[in-house]
């Protein structure tokens, strides 16, 4: 996989786009946890999001770099 991706002669990293997939992805599971009321149960709600954005973010790049 290579290090940085060529858009309009901009060399980008090629996380970025997966870091905008995670929010995304992120942003998904965000409301449909809050449609469930799971953030009743949690304890601390931001902190809960926080890690659930760095485990997605974590499963989606780490294939790139193995």
């Amino acid at each position: 996989m290579p290090r940085e991706i060529a858009v309009y002669g901009i060399l980008l990293p090629t996380l970025l786009p997966i870091f905008i997939a995670s929010l995304l992805l992120q942003t998904g599971a965000d409301w449909l946890l809050g449609k469930l009321g799971v953030y009743e149960r949690v304890w601390h709600p931001a902190l809960f999001r926080w890690c659930l954005l760095a485990v997605i973010f974590g499963g989606l790049a780490l294939p790139l770099y193995r």
